[in-house]
């Protein structure tokens, strides 16, 4: 008899065994997923801001003007 046969002894309890750990392994999958999906939308948000950031310290430098103003002449 194949021990891989459900009807084998010791069968159903590797068949077992073997959807346990299959489960276990999706549901670390799934958290591993959700974790980096929010890591994902916070460094997003982290680059709007420093995007912002940058863009504030253009305009009270002034830098922001010159460069339409070149972009205009060209």
């Amino acid at each position: 008899m194949d021990a891989r046969d459900p009807e084998a002894p010791g069968g159903r309890a590797l068949r077992d065994a073997a959807e346990n750990l299959f489960q276990e392994l999706q549901e670390h999958f799934q958290a591993l997923t959700a974790t980096l999906n929010l890591r994902m939308e916070e460094m997003g948000n982290r680059i709007e801001d420093l995007q912002k950031n940058v863009s504030d310290l253009m305009v009270q430098a002034g830098i922001e003007n010159s460069i339409k103003q070149q972009m205009l002449k060209t």
